[in-house]
């Protein structure tokens, strides 16, 4: 792809649709928030959070000797300022968090990351700027990265580190102090162009990504290469293109599921509010799943499935002449139930919300078949090692049947071939976040190492780092490292070994 195509792409995202709007931020939400907060103290790990913080954690159990690293992770820290609160929970500001590994101990850190969005606003002591759901227009947008929030994931490559938010560019930490470097350009014609909070690490260290345009129609591919250089970029078209959150990759392949909304630009809806849920009734569209070839940046082919909202990939792998892939798939207009928490609500569970399956694209007939992998469940993650490459175990993060709420407490091991889980609740009181497969040395399985994460102890508003046995998740953590106090909650990290 050109430079001048790239620059023209990224100048015209604010009239695609890409730039939101919204029903104007006010104090509604921050009035809503706090009374039901008031009520119910587990709504905290949704609360606003202010400063920095630093910590050593106290042990329980033991930190195996062979787990030595980093962990690092990020999500929305600020959600309220000047009376105000954001509508929706992908709009608060960026919150790196570390923590150190070794010797049995562990230590956290956790620091805003300094984004143009985030300086201005400190200053100005109110919001300025529009986020993902929240629509404020006290300030002129110049770029994507004007908005940029850098609050999605914290991803070390090639020695560097790196806060991603998928609407812009990522923005570069210090890994030791998480103090805010600045925005990463990889090159000039990828300048301020959304880049993925879910890049694809190669086993041989190689990274894939992509940048979506809603109502553009375009995704933006980029490689790039272990050192850091920009090996290739492309642009493919896709009709009535939606949010696209995350991606698979395999040998061959590049993998994206496209779900059915019409992106209609409003000048006051958020970008959220402007995607108009188009999966159900007498003229609903199919989830469509569009098929690339690494080689040569092209589409090679687009299959349909039945409608469903889709974030998260598990991992893809060629088999002869077809390509698997893991999935969560949701049940309607997902994205907005995802807001319902910023006022103080919660989603009501249902057996109907989703579920994790694997699909089969056959080449050949044009087929997508789906097998049901697991009930419903968020957060996959596969072993590193096993990116792009036939794998057996996926885990996931699930509600267990004792809440009328979804509130994710269950940590899963899940073999892809059989469909058992291994699998660990979590006391009441306590909310899980995404955890991460790391393997040991010279790892010789998919279950050679540790389910890696973080979770929320929500009666005592103290966070806490998991350690399980990958080979023995129903048993229990190994050790688990309690912070005195409440971190944010994240989305995604990654862990990075000594």
């Amino acid at each position: 792809m050109q430079r001048r195509t790239f620059l023209t792409s990224a100048a015209s995202l604010a009239a695609a649709g890409l730039v939101p709007g919204s029903a104007m931020a006010d104090g509604a939400t921050f009035q809503r928030f706090h009374a039901a907060l008031e009520r119910d103290p587990t709504l905290a790990v949704y609360a606003n959070t202010v400063g920095q913080q630093s910590g050593a954690a106290r042990i329980v159990g033991r930190i195996p000797s062979d787990l030595n690293g980093v962990f690092f992770r990020n999500g929305p820290g600020r959600f309220e300022l000047g009376g105000e609160r954001h509508h929706h929970w992908f709009d608060g500001d960026g919150f790196a968090q570390r923590w150190q590994i070794g010797g049995g101990k562990v230590s956290h850190i956790g620091k805003f990351v300094d984004t143009e969005r985030f300086t201005e606003e400190n200053a100005a002591g109110k919001f300025l700027y529009p986020s993902f759901g929240t629509y404020v227009g006290r300030r002129g947008v110049k770029t994507n990265d004007t908005m940029n929030a850098a609050n999605t994931n914290l991803l070390p490559f090639n020695g560097r580190l790196y806060a991603l938010w998928e609407g812009g560019s990522a923005t570069e930490v210090d890994a030791q102090t998480l103090a805010t470097v600045g925005i990463k350009t990889w090159n000039e014609d990828m300048k301020s162009m959304p880049f993925s909070a879910h890049p694809k690490i190669d086993p041989n260290g190689g990274m894939w990504n992509f940048g979506a345009l809603p109502g553009g129609n375009g995704l933006a591919l980029y490689r790039i290469g272990a050192d850091g250089q920009v090996l290739k970029t492309a642009m493919v078209s896709v009709p009535q293109l939606a949010m696209v959150h995350d991606f698979a990759v395999s040998e061959q392949h590049l993998i994206f599921l496209i779900p059915p909304y019409d992106v209609i630009k409003a000048d006051d809806q958020s970008f959220a509010e402007q995607h108009h849920w188009a999966g159900s009734g007498a003229n609903a569209r199919p989830l469509r799943v569009v098929v690339v070839s690494k080689e040569s940046m092209a589409i090679r082919q687009v299959f349909e499935m039945a409608p469903h909202m889709v974030f998260h990939f598990g991992n893809a792998f060629d088999d002869g002449a077809t390509t698997r892939f893991d999935v969560v798939l949701h049940e309607g207009d997902a994205l907005a139930e995802v807001g319902r928490v910023m006022r103080g609500e919660r989603q009501q569970n249902s057996p109907t919300r989703g579920f994790a399956a694997q699909v089969t694209l056959d080449y050949a007939s044009g087929q997508a078949s789906t097998a049901r992998l697991f009930g419903a469940s968020e957060f996959p993650r596969v072993m590193p090692q096993v990116v792009s490459r036939r794998h057996r175990q996926l885990a996931l993060l699930s509600s267990s049947s004792r809440n009328a709420d979804i509130f994710l407490d269950t940590v899963n091991l899940v073999g892809t071939d059989t469909g058992k889980a291994d699998s660990y609740r979590f006391d009441a009181g306590w909310q899980v976040e995404e955890h991460v497969l790391v393997p040991r040395a010279n790892a010789r399985s998919e279950t050679d190492g540790y389910l890696v994460g973080v979770a929320q102890d929500t009666k005592r508003g103290h966070t806490v780092m998991t350690v399980f046995d990958a080979a023995r998740v129903k048993a229990g953590p190994v050790a688990l490292a309690r912070l005195p106090y409440r971190a944010p909650h994240c989305f995604h990290g990654n862990f990075l070994a000594a």
